[in-house]
């Protein structure tokens, strides 16, 4: 079944330095998006959720701008299943955002994705103060 794509923009009260490592660092993302993060390898997690492991390689990578994780798993396409965080700035208001890309999930309607999504911001923004 090919993954259906989801964007979100948060805005998030806190700088690009400050949010990197919690969507880039195995401490970071296990404090806000999964229930346990390890360290696989230096191009990879292992995320737990709901007592499942799901091994995720990291695509790309660029400090304090973004993060991706591929969560492919063997005989799907590709890059058919990754999660995206992206820190933008508003030249204007000075305003963070962070954007997601998600592709790895199977939600059974947008609003599934966006609940979901609206916890899991929510969690990091309590964490940074936002």
């Amino acid at each position: 079944m090919p993954a259906v794509s989801y964007e979100f923009e948060i805005e998030i009260k806190a700088s690009p330095k400050v949010l990197y490592p919690y969507i880039s660092t195995a401490s970071g993302l296990q404090q806000w998006f999964a229930d346990k993060v390890t360290v696989q390898s230096q191009q990879g997690f292992i995320f737990l959720w709901d007592n499942e492991n799901h091994p995720a390689t990291i695509v790309h990578n660029k400090l304090n701008k973004s993060f991706k994780l591929d969560f492919t798993k063997a005989g799907e396409p590709a890059h058919s299943a990754c999660i995206e965080f992206k820190l933008d700035v508003s030249e204007l208001s000075n305003t963070t955002y962070l954007v997601i890309t998600d592709s790895a999930s199977t939600f059974k309607s947008a609003s599934d994705a966006q609940e979901l999504w609206d916890y899991l911001t929510d969690k990091l923004k309590e964490i940074v103060g936002s």
